[in-house]
């Protein structure tokens, strides 16, 4: 009780830094509401080229920019981290009572309230555009959960980067070179099938792709609860490491102190 209790505190504290700044939530949406839109308005005939299943590519895309805007938000969460190491906040946490593992888990329930409200307004604007999402609130909901949960995992290993590193601009160049293959590297904006077979199969061991695929196929007209279920399952294991990771990584800072 005193490791939940340390990380609502935390959380506490990160939800006021979010309250002061909740311009935030919306300049961070500008970038998947073009994507959404724009590839969305781009790609429309995508839906027409053999194999491609489906009718409306906006609805296939939705929830690809639902999951990959969790991961881009997340994946800056050591950016402020970074600044608290800078101010020396971190270090008189460290010499408190308070877990490590509060600290890193404050900021990332923090990260997933961020990404619940971020993915609220996505869907709502996919509707807007013409996307529908066949099974419903529960299909939605689900496929906001397992964002969350990505969001978390891109969290807490930004977070351990961030203290391993300890710099602004080598933090950016490690976010920019995992993201945006990883990104590309999924069933985001293309089917599987269509796919150069190399990236199909590189893909079945992508969080990304994992987190695609549950959202998409809670929200079919048919879910598949299996996929689901295994796809989530490896995100759980996939944030427990880099949850460990990132808790394990105030060493590397102490030591540097």
């Amino acid at each position: 009780m005193t490791l939940v209790r340390e990380t609502l505190d935390m959380t506490v504290r990160h939800l006021r830094e979010l309250w002061r700044q909740p311009w935030f939530v919306a300049i961070t949406l500008v970038q998947p509401v073009i994507w959404l839109l724009l590839f969305g308005a781009l790609f429309k005939k995508v839906v027409e080229i053999p194999g491609f299943h489906g009718d409306s590519y906006i609805a296939f895309l939705a929830p690809g920019v639902v999951v990959m805007t969790a991961m881009f938000n997340s994946a800056w969460s050591g950016m402020a981290l970074i600044e608290d190491l800078s101010r020396g906040v971190t270090a008189r946490f460290l010499v408190s009572p308070v877990r490590r593992e509060a600290l890193i888990a404050g900021r990332l329930v923090k990260e997933a309230v961020v990404v619940v409200i971020q993915s609220l307004i996505i869907v709502a604007i996919a509707l807007l555009a013409g996307a529908s999402f066949p099974g419903g609130l529960g299909g939605v909901a689900v496929l906001i959960g397992v964002s969350a949960l990505l969001g978390a995992t891109f969290g807490a290993l930004s977070n351990g980067f961030a203290l391993i590193m300890r710099q602004e601009e080598a933090l950016i160049g490690a976010v920019q070179f995992i993201v945006l293959p990883l990104t590309f590297v999924s069933t985001t904006f293309l089917q599987s099938n269509l796919m150069p077979a190399w990236i199909r199969h590189v893909a079945d061991f992508n969080p990304v792709n994992w987190g695609v695929l549950a959202g998409r196929a809670a929200t079919s007209a048919d879910p598949n609860w299996g996929l689901v279920a295994s796809r989530t399952a490896l995100m759980v294991a996939l944030l427990g490491l880099c949850v460990a990771f990132a808790t394990r990584a105030f060493r590397s800072f102490q030591r540097s102190v």
